[in-house]
């Protein structure tokens, strides 16, 4: 059997300030990507509503939030009873979540990987 030695030196905080950039980026691309998904299915009549959608990530708390925001986002999102465009339905944005969970863990931990090389 074959022995190796090898010294590596880590600098912790350099690490763990590269870790959570790379987290910050991941969850940037994944809550955009939520939202691009969303979008496809946001009710849609002007496109109003599909326009005030955002994606925001508090790099701080690595915490990711998508949204819309008009007076009626919330209702249409809700009311299961509203006829929509073929494609378009309630719902969107919470249907996209649980859709793209996978994809979204995915892409955060992709670029955890690079951090890793």
């Amino acid at each position: 059997m074959a022995n190796a030695k090898f010294n590596a030196k880590v600098n912790a905080e350099e690490f763990t300030a590269e870790y959570r950039r790379a987290a910050g980026w991941g969850l940037r691309l994944a809550t955009e990507h939520v939202l691009a998904v969303s979008n496809q299915r946001v009710p849609h009549d002007e496109g109003v509503l599909e326009r005030s959608g955002a994606a925001v990530v508090d790099e701080a708390d690595l915490r990711g939030i998508v949204s819309y925001d008009t007076p009626y986002s919330v209702v249409q999102h809700e009311n299961l009873d509203y006829n929509h465009k073929p494609g378009r339905t309630a719902k969107f944005l919470e249907l996209a979540v649980r859709e793209e969970a996978e994809v979204v863990k995915l892409m955060i931990a992709k670029q955890l990987r690079q951090v890793l090389k």
